[in-house]
């Protein structure tokens, strides 16, 4: 095992890397800017080195610094935890080249699933169901691209080939306006990306974001833990997280997680990731992998019992996996809930200085949060601030669970979304399961 691993992270997850370190006996380092001096993990890490101002440029997005703090610490390995640098193969690259491992899967892999198109190919060659759609990026030739509009059939999306977080995408319900939408998710693209090529999909009009963990060594070994159903979101970014799904058979879910293992052993895959489909009519829809660990991998651990950090260190150091997939089994339900720093009605960040705060507690009920009294909250990064996590035998009992740790939460100085999550769990939709990834956004008239 790693004698010290530097955090390439900042807030929950940097946080949720220095525990699992902990508990392997690994030494860590904090890399922050200067805005997070006064970070929990900061606090407790065995070391930590300032690497830029607040600006994520500067400091979170700065390879060359990073890098130099895992050197001047002597530390073997860097974790990137999710968002920033943690699905930049150009990164793992830097990481490896300068000696150090790449706490992920490699460079090359990285490179193939970021690239949609690329991905869309890889996943069709190892079996995994995909979306109808262009099979490959839209050309020049404005008759073709409309005959295969029609052939795919209305409404349809368009897709940027290096999007992600919601961004590089286009509902055309018309050919009237299909060419025009396609030029303008092009420069977006090119704008946000640096690659205006796109590639265009059926739009599934009601369906459910269903995603499969995958956990793989470097022995030729993966397995699935399961589904999480994600389909409580805005604006493609999720709010809501649950696992297992609703309605979905033991049948079909076995049947999916060794698709989505087995295509981890066709690309040569180590470590965590995730499989995201889009689920409608019984039929599941390849729509990315996520080659890193996601934020709601914690409802995973709550009915698998598996810790997913700790195992990604492990595979990093060249370890088997601990388990087998005979070994993984489905107990109860879990939901989590993510706590952001911005207004419940309008969504507008908080920032500012948290003058009181308590955490809900109780059997089932795990908080994953960097937070404390008197910690402010800067306005330079994403709002999110935490997660709440409940688990319980049933769906019922994890809802009521939830419930109740919303009740106890207390976060004063600064807005939160606590009371749209109080709202939500009322919602008798949400109570039944299974709404669509567009039902929040018509509940909150955003559509």
């Amino acid at each position: 095992m790693f004698e010290k691993v530097a955090i390439a992270n900042r807030g929950e997850i940097a946080l949720r890397i220095l525990r699992a370190c902990r508990e392997l006996g690994i030494k860590t380092v904090a890399v922050h800017s200067a805005a997070d001096r006064d970070l929990k993990h900061v606090r407790l890490a065995d070391e930590s080195v300032c690497i830029g101002p607040a600006d994520s440029t500067q400091s979170y997005l700065n390879v060359p610094a990073i890098i130099s703090a895992a050197e001047v610490t002597d530390a073997v390995a860097i974790h990137p935890g999710y968002g920033f640098l943690s699905e930049n193969a150009d990164f793992a690259e830097r990481v490896e080249e300068s000696g150090f491992i790449f706490i992920g899967p490699t460079p090359e892999t990285i490179r193939t699933m970021g690239d949609k198109i690329s991905a869309i190919e890889a996943m069709k060659a190892s079996g995994v169901p995909c979306v109808p759609g262009s099979g490959g990026p839209l050309g020049d030739d404005s008759d073709e691209t409309l005959r295969m509009a029609r052939s795919i059939g209305y409404p349809v999306i368009i897709k940027a080939a290096g999007g992600g977080g919601g961004r590089g995408m286009r509902v055309v319900n018309s050919e009237a306006t299909l060419l025009h939408a396609i030029t303008l998710t092009k420069v977006e693209a090119a704008n946000a990306f640096g690659n205006d090529t796109v590639y265009m999909e059926k739009f599934l009009e009601n369906p459910r974001h269903i995603e499969f963990q995958v956990l793989a060594d470097t022995h030729g070994n993966a397995i699935h833990l399961g589904e999480r159903d994600c389909s409580m979101q805005r604006r493609h970014q999720k709010v809501i997280e649950e696992a297992p799904a609703t309605g979905l058979s033991e049948e079909l879910r076995n049947k999916m997680g060794e698709v989505c293992a087995q295509a981890c052993r066709k690309i040569g895959y180590r470590g965590a990731g995730t499989f995201e489909f889009l689920y409608e009519n019984g039929e599941f829809y390849f729509i990315e992998m996520n080659t890193r660990l996601q934020v709601e991998h914690p409802v995973t651990e709550m009915i698998t019992g598996v810790d997913l950090v700790k195992e990604q260190l492990r595979v990093a150091a060249g370890e088997e996996l601990a388990y087998k997939q005979e070994d993984i089994k489905i107990n109860g339900h879990a939901i989590e809930c993510r706590i952001n720093a911005e207004d419940p009605d309008n969504f507008m960040p908080s920032p500012g200085t948290i003058s009181n705060f308590h955490a809900p507690g109780g059997p089932g009920v795990r908080v994953d949060s960097h937070i404390y009294s008197g910690y402010a909250v800067p306005p330079y990064y994403d709002s999110m601030i935490g997660k709440i996590i409940t688990h319980g035998a049933t769906r019922e009992s994890a809802l009521a669970r939830m419930s109740t740790a919303l009740d106890e939460l207390v976060i004063e100085g600064i807005k939160t979304n606590a009371p749209l999550h109080r709202r939500l769990l009322r919602d008798s939709a949400f109570k039944a399961g299974g709404t669509s990834i567009h039902y929040l956004e018509k509940k909150l008239g955003l559509k």
